[in-house]
């Protein structure tokens, strides 16, 4: 007479529990510190070397230009400049495809497809750590740059404060600029599963294209208008510009529609294609 053998079917992981461990997978990484840390040096160089710049030669300009760059609160433009937001959307699309595409290369990936078929719910849990990481990256090198630049300009009278019209507009733009491409970065390292392709679409996709897209037509202007590069400058800017200007509602709206469609596009495309 043969014993019957009770199954033991393990419990399904929670969502909390994969998030800790993809939390602990990301930290379990000395790159992820030194990427964050080299990243927020590199952004900040940019800024900071700006508004030294103007400190340094502000007696090479005319005296109506120092005023003018005084009373017009010119100084809020060296507390994150277009090369930094530049180096900031490389720098996090290439870490959010980093992130995926090491493991692709490994076959780490199938080792955890195998311990949680729910491939769903890894991949979004990848995606909330990582947007989270990157927001908090993101925070401080824009808050970061922001103080530094101010105190420097300040030195010569120039510097703003975070009463200045735009200022608290800008610094978040700039924050939330980080995980958005960081989540489109994954979403191109899911696709291409190669890391150099990844980070070359980026280039294509997140800075290319919005800068050969012209705004002196509708149907370009408004492709433009729906890249994230292009909605951080609007949102940096005081006031709309070109024949077809936008809302600052507008390009916050370009925001969510890139980080919620990136997750998708993950979700979808682990789903497919890795049976």
């Amino acid at each position: 007479m043969t014993a019957a053998v009770a199954s033991v079917r393990e419990p399904r992981a929670r969502f909390r529990d994969l998030v800790a461990s993809e939390w602990l997978k990301l930290w379990s990484l000395r790159s992820t510190g030194w990427a964050l840390l080299f990243g927020a040096l590199a952004v900040a160089t940019f800024n900071v070397g700006t508004a030294w710049d103007h400190y340094r030669y502000w007696y090479a300009y005319d005296e109506a230009a120092r005023v003018a760059f005084t009373a017009d609160g010119r100084g809020l433009g060296d507390a994150f400049t277009g090369n930094a937001a530049t180096v900031l959307v490389l720098w996090c699309a290439a870490m959010g495809a980093v992130a995926v595409v090491g493991e692709y290369g490994s076959g780490g990936i199938r080792t955890a497809f195998a311990a949680v078929p729910a491939r769903g719910a890894l991949v979004s849990a990848r995606a909330l750590v990582l947007a989270v990481v990157h927001a908090g990256f993101g925070a401080v090198v824009a808050g970061g740059s922001f103080w530094v630049s101010q105190a420097v300009l300040s030195l010569r009278g120039a510097g703003v404060s975070w009463g200045q019209p735009g200022a608290v507009r800008l610094v978040v733009a700039s924050a939330l600029l980080a995980p958005v491409c960081a989540l489109a970065g994954m979403a191109l390292g899911v696709l291409l599963r190669r890391g150099a392709a990844a980070v070359v679409g980026a280039v294509v996709v997140l800075l290319v294209v919005p800068m050969v897209l012209g705004e002196e037509r509708w149907a370009t202007a408004v492709a433009a208008h729906t890249t994230p590069f292009r909605a951080w400058h609007r949102l940096a800017s005081e006031g709309a510009a070109g024949p077809y200007p936008w809302t600052t509602g507008g390009a916050w709206l370009v925001y969510g529609a890139w980080a919620v469609g990136a997750v998708l596009v993950t979700v979808v495309a682990v789903r497919r294609r890795d049976q």
